[in-house]
């Protein structure tokens, strides 16, 4: 089996100013797919026009932050911004109908600032679980899917709420919907528990459309700093390519992940030399 890769246009072709223009830069390198972060910026008709034009599929989208200047990312978790979730959600859903995309990741937010996480987790699991199921609700009658990320609180947001794929698969649990799934970004499963193998074999079945090996930098190695600087030189993972690092491209076929891609997103700061990361191309989604 093929594994299919996607590009990130949030991370990946900074040096190109619009998402269409990143888009026709990941077709050219190889991939079949991509995906973004919240691309309000770009009008769907535009990202839906690029895509058709570099027969490129559009993977996945989020939902739209919140107040960015005052420090939201993701409402889905938030207490008393149950109203802006909904808002949000629905304008993710228009757009992600207008583009042809099937996921979208609903952040979950983060902890309110001036609160402990423990005095606020109990509360925020309700907010979560309630806006999840209201969530699956409206994607189901578009026959799309919700993903949640967890994004580690160690390195990348003390304040997030979710943050481990153990916390995810929880929720998920109790929220009971199938048409929500795990989003898992190796990078922040990484930090939070490592021993991603064993991770890997334990939440595929929650999986629902993206692996995230952002620790990689494909051609010079990977390691979990990764997103920011290349491995030191020498180091046991220096030499190794994408898989190598990954270490489960095998596994991720012998488990038939045929659902999603993996998702590739690189820091700005690393080199923009985009090189084959399989051997051949990234492989072009069918």
């Amino acid at each position: 089996m093929a594994l299919r890769f996607s590009a990130n246009l949030s991370w990946l072709f900074p040096e190109l100013p619009t998402l269409p223009e990143r888009l026709e830069a990941a077709a050219a390198a190889g991939f079949g797919a991509v995906e973004a972060a919240w691309p309000g910026n770009c009008p769907a008709q535009e990202l839906r026009a690029a895509a058709e034009r570099a027969r490129v599929r559009i993977a996945l989208l989020n939902t739209p932050s919140g107040d960015q200047e005052a420090g939201e990312l993701g409402l889905a978790a938030v207490p008393g911004r149950q109203a802006a979730f909904r808002q949000a959600l629905e304008a993710a859903v228009h757009y992600a109908r207008a583009v042809g995309c099937p996921r979208i990741h609903v952040m979950a937010g983060r902890v309110p600032l001036g609160t402990e996480r423990a005095a606020v987790a109990a509360e925020m699991e309700t907010t979560f679980i309630e806006n999840l199921r209201y969530a699956a609700d409206l994607l189901s009658q578009e026959d799309m899917t919700g993903l949640l990320e967890p994004i580690n609180n160690r390195i990348t947001d003390p304040r997030y709420y979710l943050n481990t794929p153990h916390q995810a698969a929880a929720i998920l649990k109790k929220v009971g919907r199938p048409n929500l799934k795990l989003q898992l970004d190796l990078f922040h499963c990484q930090i939070m528990d490592g021993n991603l193998s064993r991770n890997l074999e334990m939440y595929f079945p929650l999986i629902g459309n993206t692996l995230h090996p952002h620790q990689l930098h494909c051609g010079h190695g990977a390691g979990v700093a990764l997103r920011e600087c290349p491995p030191t030189p020498g180091s046991a993972v220096a030499g190794w390519g994408c898989g190598a690092a990954l270490g489960s491209p095998c596994l991720m076929a012998k488990e038939g992940f045929r659902q999603g891609c993996l998702g590739h997103g690189l820091s700005p700061s690393l080199p923009r030399s985009y090189p084959d990361c399989t051997g051949t191309r990234a492989a072009r989604a069918r």
